[in-house]
């Protein structure tokens, strides 16, 4: 597991904004999507396996990573899952990277790209996922050990929680991973972060979440591509976490429903690309060379 930042850094303007990616290898594109509250240092160990395979795009998502922030006084309101979408879809429009294309998913990123192939069926060439959203959830379906946490963010505490105290990235990212985090990596993560107006995108994506019927207009985006998946004819691989965090139960045999899937299993929590990152790039490279 290498712990540096090993690849550069491109930057595209998209919707008069800054985003950032990475950009490896050639041929069709292969687009890595993290989640929260992460960037697209979460892949550094999965690229690799990858780079043989096609044209590897890992964007950080708008208000992660090094792309830009929000002003301050848009901040608390802008960051949206519209708002992220947008920037991932205007990105592949930009590079060109609208046709034949794999998405690999994990988190939030899952949300994004399940939806990004809803929108666009005929552009999908397969989907790789992991531990992602994949339809809504009742609070009892979310991890109990996540339960109390989770309904602090959603609550008014949450501004205290993760803006004043980062705690999403001081101990949620932490204990989601089965090995022990280096200072090094952790300070990678905590770089976005630095500020408490920095913070929004953590505190707004807890809050997003599909669960028990809040908020209503994510429930219904969620389930649409819930629906859509059950039905969509294009090659999947589920990545199945050992032991895993949201992406068991009920939750994964509702995925393991899915026509045209393979699956594999790799050890981790949630961010499995931190505990199995060589072999979840394997793994997706051994898929893609099979469809």
């Amino acid at each position: 597991m290498s712990t540096d930042h090993r690849f550069p850094k491109k930057v595209a303007q998209v919707l008069g904004r800054s985003v950032a990616y990475i950009e490896e290898g050639e041929g069709d594109p292969i687009v890595l999507l993290h989640g929260n509250p992460t960037s697209s240092y979460l892949w550094r160990n999965v690229i690799p396996g990858l780079m043989g395979s096609g044209r590897v795009i890992v964007p950080d998502l708008i208000g992660q990573g090094d792309s830009e922030k929000l002003p301050e006084a848009e901040a608390a309101q802008g960051y949206t899952f519209e708002l992220a979408y947008n920037h991932v879809e205007g990105l592949l429009v930009e590079l060109g990277a609208t046709s034949n294309v794999t998405l690999v998913i994990h988190d939030w990123g899952s949300a994004i790209g399940f939806h990004w192939a809803r929108m666009h069926p005929d552009a999908v060439r397969g989907i790789a996922y992991m531990e992602g959203i994949v339809r809504p959830v009742e609070w009892e379906q979310w991890p109990e050990a996540a339960q109390g946490i989770f309904k602090g963010f959603r609550s008014e505490k949450g501004e205290d929680l993760i803006l004043n105290r980062n705690m999403f990235i001081e101990a949620v990212l932490p204990t989601s991973i089965m090995r022990t985090l280096s200072e090094e990596e952790m300070n990678a993560y905590r770089a976005p972060f630095l500020r408490p107006e920095d913070r929004y995108p953590t505190l707004n994506w807890p809050r997003q979440i599909p669960i028990s019927g809040e908020p209503p207009h994510m429930v219904e985006l969620v389930q649409a591509y819930a629906d859509f998946m059950t039905q969509a004819p294009f090659p999947k691989l589920f990545i199945n976490a050992e032991p895993g965090s949201i992406l068991v139960g009920e939750q994964r045999e509702f995925c393991r429903s899915w026509p045209n899937q393979q699956e594999v299993t790799v050890k981790g929590l949630h961010f499995i690309q931190e505990d199995s990152g060589p072999e979840i790039g394997a793994a997706v490279a051994d898929w893609l060379a099979d469809i």
